[in-house]
């Protein structure tokens, strides 16, 4: 930045007045009042501002020590501001301010280290070494789009330049409803969510809540709008009741069914015909196997009749799990103890009678074997009735943009 100079400051207020006395009774013009400039908080017109990223094998004190910072300063940050950040953490690639005097010699007075992409920590480094957190302002948008799926659902909304977290909220969404293995060309998703920029920034940094979706799968149409009820963040249909259902509608990421539930199937270990009372999900060996839902796990181990490793599940009176040919079992899973959806309870393995990695998935109800592919799962707590006419005002103008896009 260059420095005004007294005849420069002199020329600039001349020009401010009109260039002197006018004659005939001119008015003067008003002098323009002067903003100040601010960043991370800090006023910053009369400092400069030093930017810098953290790099492969540099620490604190390297930065530091390289404003000129002394190592009992450095030590002073490091010693008393853990709780504001402790600067031991910092990470590869984040952004570092300094902000320093125009002196002769400059010299830094804050040190602003960007923990994320809006949280950070200031360090003030003369004075009373003062530190604190700041968050940057972050500006929320709301916006829709809609695709066509031709080939799945993760290309169709990357071509429409959706960013690949809204992809992955929208398989949470649908978890309990949808397939997304099984999505076919010619199905259609819109979503309406929201992108969330920090101030002054035209390229948004992530999305915020998703609003509502629509997919229409298989010749279903499935809603799904955004309530808040009891303190919780859910997500319910166009009628009330909640996409969270008691089952996830599958125990893995898999690549393929390789095969289904049958009442006569030709083992391919034994080569004889007898029933199969689950589905055999392939998947790479060391997969992550999840409990489709709350439970009690009742038995672990190995089991003698061809399942290998496996786990059964105990998730109310009524329904049973069990998943078998397992690699292996997950840290802390052990007869008798509490599992939670969604949690790791193993790997994918070929153990067993076996002929390839795969997961053999069994469902139980009232401890009869039941096809989990035509298993419909109850839902979880729908909209209460006194929530009601609330939440249908929200989702009749939240179905009005689904419905014209």
């Amino acid at each position: 930045m260059k420095k005004i100079t007294p005849f420069l400051l002199a020329l600039l207020l001349l020009v401010a007045c009109g260039g002197g006395n006018s004659e005939g009774g001119g008015k003067k013009e008003a002098k323009k009042k002067h903003e100040p400039v601010y960043l991370y908080g800090i006023c910053i017109d009369s400092l400069d501002v030093v930017e810098g990223k953290v790099q492969k094998n540099e620490f604190p004190a390297n930065i530091l020590q390289r404003e000129g910072v002394s190592y009992n300063t450095v030590n002073h940050i490091d010693r008393n501001h853990r709780d504001v950040f402790d600067i031991r953490k910092i990470k590869v690639g984040n952004k570092y301010v300094f902000l320093t005097t125009r002196d002769s010699v400059p010299a830094a007075k804050y040190w602003i280290y960007e923990i994320d992409r809006t949280n950070y920590a200031v360090f003030q480094l003369t004075d009373s070494l003062k530190a604190w957190r700041g968050e940057k302002e972050v500006i929320t948008m709301v916006e829709h789009v809609g695709v066509e799926i031709k080939s799945s659902l993760w290309n169709a909304m990357a071509d429409a330049g959706c960013d690949a977290s809204l992809i992955l909220e929208l398989s949470d969404i649908y978890a309990w409803t949808i397939d997304f293995f099984g999505i076919q060309p010619g199905d259609s998703c819109k979503v309406i969510f929201e992108k969330r920029f920090i101030s002054g920034d035209t390229v948004p940094f992530g999305i915020g809540n998703v609003l509502a979706a629509y997919f229409k799968s298989g010749g279903d149409s499935k809603y799904a709008f955004s309530y808040v009820q009891d303190g919780r963040k859910e997500y319910f249909d166009e009628n009330g009741d909640n996409m969270r259902k008691a089952f996830l509608k599958a125990p893995l990421n898999y690549r393929r069914i390789s095969s289904k539930f049958s009442n006569g199937r030709m083992h391919p270990v034994y080569h004889v015909v007898r029933p199969h009372h689950g589905v055999d999900y392939a998947a790479p060996v060391g997969t992550p196997v999840q409990s489709i839902g709350d439970g009690t796990v009742i038995a672990k181990g190995w089991d003698n009749k061809g399942g290998g490793n496996y786990v059964k599940i105990k998730h109310n009176s009524t329904y049973t799990t069990t998943y078998m040919h397992l690699k292996g079992f997950a840290k802390g899973i052990s007869q008798g103890c509490k599992v939670k959806q969604g949690q790791t309870i193993g790997y994918v393995g070929s153990t067993g009678a076996s002929t390839g990695p795969h997961l053999d998935f069994r469902l139980q109800k009232n401890g009869t074997y039941i096809d989990p592919l035509k298993f419909k799962s109850p839902s979880a707590e729908p909209v209460k009735k006194e929530n009601m006419e609330q939440y249908k005002v929200g989702v009749d103008s939240l179905m009005v943009v689904l419905k014209s896009h």
